[in-house]
């Protein structure tokens, strides 16, 4: 079993930075792959960023790409998500999900357990 909880939401200006942080329990988070969805007021969740157990790259949506960077400290069993250059549109409530296969994938189906989420509004 996995537990996450995000936090570092709030509310910044566009052109603003924020840093999400989701902590998880348990005792296998280094194995597993780690991701960012989000999910914008009247539509479907979607993905954001994800990253392997490895932790050495991670793969991002088109929307982010170039603006947002997923990282995780498997000792401190966290995983991160720094946002630059913030738009109104990246306004969402922003969820991190954990995958037992360890491989980081765009898919929501790749992910067995999931936070509660943190609300990051932008701006204009």
């Amino acid at each position: 079993q996995v537990q996450l909880v995000e936090s570092g939401g709030g509310l910044v200006q566009a052109g603003g930075s924020l840093r999400l942080s989701c902590a998880a329990s348990g005792r296998t988070f280094s194995s597993y792959a780690m991701a960012w969805f989000r999910q914008a007021p009247g539509k479907e969740r979607e993905f954001a960023a994800a990253i392997s157990w490895r932790g050495v790259s991670g793969i991002y949506a088109d929307s982010v790409k170039g603006r947002f960077t997923v990282s995780r400290d498997n000792a401190k069993n966290t995983l991160y998500l720094q946002m630059n250059s913030l738009k109104p549109e990246d306004t969402a409530v922003y969820y991190c999900a954990a995958g037992s296969t360890g491989i980081a994938t765009s898919r929501g189906s790749g992910y067995g357990y999931w936070g509660q989420g943190t609300q990051v509004t932008v701006s204009s």
